[in-house]
């Protein structure tokens, strides 16, 4: 996958091209990186991108021109193959893990992060493909919020991590938040490591770690539970929690 970044501040993404599981990815060119500044496209000496907003208000509007050649030059530097043009913005589709797969699915993307009070909408309407949100609040810029995307959707990549069942079981992957985990030692400051987990019975274990998984669900996120297909061992998993949890709602 070829990953292009449009942004004033191409040094940020040192942090995923050259650290951790995606920087060692990057080396082994599992992936590819390039960033394209538009300042280079400015029409004026000073390398201004912004200008005031018609009709009044504060701050600045990235300007359509230099982003419209920034786009352009970034496509012309394409793979052959499928592609996206996403604008990281907070009044974008929210992201998630199932829009993480669908991007890794792409030979190339081209991430827009927008800075001042955003861009000029005529680049929304004829050279973006998506806007995506990482969420319900504002940030300075978005090459943070490209940095989450691109992490969440490489380590989906075949080869990046060191064990693709680590993607597999993640919260989010199979609709549910993930199990707890344990490790050495066995005791820590009084707190054991559930017996079940010592036990060597798999199917135990993976019954036990399918009913956590339901049960942080529950109480943390019961809107991943609505409209979800359930199966039988989960439906049956489900009405054992919730009826603890009316016996312990009684007992109070």
């Amino acid at each position: 996958m070829l990953i292009q970044a449009i942004t004033l501040f191409p040094e940020m993404f040192s942090s995923i091209t050259e650290h951790g599981v995606t920087g060692r990815a990057n080396k082994q060119k599992l992936w590819q990186f390039k960033s394209i500044n538009p300042r280079q496209f400015a029409d004026n000496k000073l390398g201004y991108i912004d200008d005031r907003p018609f009709g009044g208000g504060p701050g600045m509007i990235m300007m359509a021109a230099p982003l419209n050649a920034a786009i352009q030059t970034a496509r012309s530097q394409q793979k052959t193959g499928n592609s996206k043009v996403i604008y990281l913005s907070p009044q974008g589709q929210v992201f998630n893990h199932q829009k993480a797969v669908e991007l890794s699915k792409l030979d190339n993307l081209i991430l827009l992060c927008g800075r001042y009070e955003g861009i000029d909408e005529r680049i929304l309407q004829t050279s973006v493909d998506e806007e995506i949100s990482i969420g319900d609040f504002v940030v300075s810029g978005g090459e943070l919020p490209a940095m989450l995307l691109m992490d969440a959707v490489l380590r989906l990549i075949p080869g990046i991590l060191g064990d693709m069942q680590s993607a597999e079981q993640d919260s989010f992957a199979n609709g549910l938040l993930d199990c707890p985990h344990y490790t050495r030692p066995i005791e820590f400051q009084g707190m054991s490591v559930p017996e079940i987990l010592r036990s060597g019975n798999h199917a135990l274990i993976a019954e036990w770690r399918l009913e956590q998984s339901l049960r942080r669900t529950l109480e943390r996120r019961p809107d991943l539970l609505e409209g979800r297909a359930l199966l039988p061992q989960e439906i049956r998993l489900l009405e054992k929690i919730r009826k603890e949890q009316e016996q312990r709602t009684i007992q109070l």
